[in-house]
């Protein structure tokens, strides 16, 4: 059994900063990809940001330039450090882990960001 936790979520004005995280617990292994996904209300889920083993990180157009993932392989974190937001960042985001990032997901972590 894998656990992920988000944590860092909040109520920001526009221009504002959240700095996200998630914490890998249970049976780890160092997975291939850990990523961040959002669900905005009323829309599909999507794909933020994702950061692969080998150390390439992959950004949606929407978060490119304001957002920066990183993660730490020994501690199995994950960060998401979200700068400039915008009202249209306002989404439920959740962490993900896997193969493809899709294996393992967490329960999800709300981000309000007011005009």
């Amino acid at each position: 059994q894998v656990q992920l936790v988000e944590s860092g979520g909040g109520s920001v004005q526009a221009g504002g900063s959240l700095r996200l995280s998630c914490a890998a617990s249970g049976d780890t292994i160092i997975f291939n990809c850990m990523g961040w996904f959002r669900q905005r209300p009323g829309k599909a889920r999507e794909a933020v940001a994702r950061a692969y083993a080998s150390g390439i990180t992959i950004y949606a157009d929407s978060g490119e330039g304001r957002f920066t993932i990183s993660r730490d392989h020994a501690k199995n974190t994950l960060q998401l450090q979200m700068n400039s937001l915008k009202p249209e960042d306002t989404a439920m985001y959740y962490c993900a882990a896997g193969g493809t990032c899709s294996n393992y997901w967490g329960q999800g972590t709300q981000v309000t960001v007011s005009s």
